[in-house]
């Protein structure tokens, strides 16, 4: 992975860091956490300026990001509710709490959307339940290129200072990832083994 980011980076220069940001995002599997601090690095060597390799970071990922939110639209919150309806145990939720989860979301969906795109794990999954909530195309996005500014410059910022060094920002955040990663597992799988239709299933 690491030859095929640094030939991107050098055959493309900025563009190259929007097009792996994007594929971040459709693909969660490339990690944000190696592509920008190796795109740090390589403006140090004169592939690509900082604030250039930032924009189109933050484009990159935005620009992922609204697939995700049109797959969100596109599922409905009626949908989500027909499907909790039939198979609430894999979903874990019933309709009414995809209600309640809705209300919550329309009240507190920008900075659940703002500081989704700062977690690894969430980045890209925060996507969905802002479009299947209907939060508004123009709210999703100021809140996602705020969000995706802030990470993309962290991480490009601290590969520009460190160098060679730079895969010590992803040794420092993968972890991390995983916890996060596996925290949401186990509580998947112990919310299914619990669920039992509770009131509200209609």
């Amino acid at each position: 992975m690491f030859d095929i980011i640094i030939a991107v980076l050098t055959a493309l220069g900025g563009f190259g860091v929007f097009l792996l940001m994007l594929a971040e995002n459709v693909f969660p599997p490339i990690p944000s956490e190696v592509i920008l601090p190796l795109a740090g690095y390589a403006a140090t060597q004169g592939r690509g300026g900082l604030a250039v390799t930032i924009v189109a970071g933050t484009l990159g990922s935005a620009s992922g990001a609204v697939l995700w939110y049109y797959v969100g639209r596109w599922i409905g919150v009626d949908r989500l509710k027909r499907f909790a309806a039939r198979h609430g145990r894999w979903l874990t939720l019933t309709p009414r709490e995809i209600d309640q989860v809705e209300g919550w979301f329309d009240r507190h969906g920008r900075w659940a959307v703002l500081l989704g795109r700062m977690v690894p794990g969430v980045r890209t999954l925060i996507s969905v339940p802002a479009g299947v909530s209907g939060m508004p195309l123009l709210t999703f996005m100021v809140a996602t290129l705020v969000g995706s500014a802030i990470w993309t410059a962290l991480l490009v910022l601290a590969g520009f200072r460190l160098g060679r060094q730079y895969g010590q920002v992803a040794g420092f955040i993968e972890p991390a990832s995983n916890v996060v990663i596996a925290t949401a597992v186990v509580w998947y799988l112990w919310r299914v083994a619990t669920f039992n239709g509770r009131p509200g299933r209609h």
